[in-house]
């Protein structure tokens, strides 16, 4: 996927922007095309900048948990082949 030139927490910002002004002057402003905002505001809603850091916490913290979970699965299925062939 392409890297935006805007983080998350910028894109929040414009859309904020544009509630209070028009679509088109935010855009122009920052040189995005109106199809562009929209599809932030589909992504992000109602969303304030903290709530897109807290979201990033969140969803890195469950990539953690995630990895973790399947590394103690992992141990448990070697544990089993290993009591497994003892017998």
């Amino acid at each position: 996927m392409k890297k935006s030139r805007f983080s998350e927490e910028q894109m929040v910002t414009i859309l904020r922007e544009a509630d209070r002004t028009t679509v088109a002057e935010a855009a122009k402003k920052h040189k995005v095309s109106d199809a562009t905002i929209y599809a932030w505001r589909r992504h992000f809603g109602q969303m304030k900048a903290a709530d897109v850091m807290r979201l990033k916490a969140l969803e890195l913290e469950n990539s953690r948990l995630k990895k973790l979970l399947a590394e103690r699965d992992l141990d448990l299925e070697i544990l089993k082949e290993i009591n497994a062939k003892k017998w």
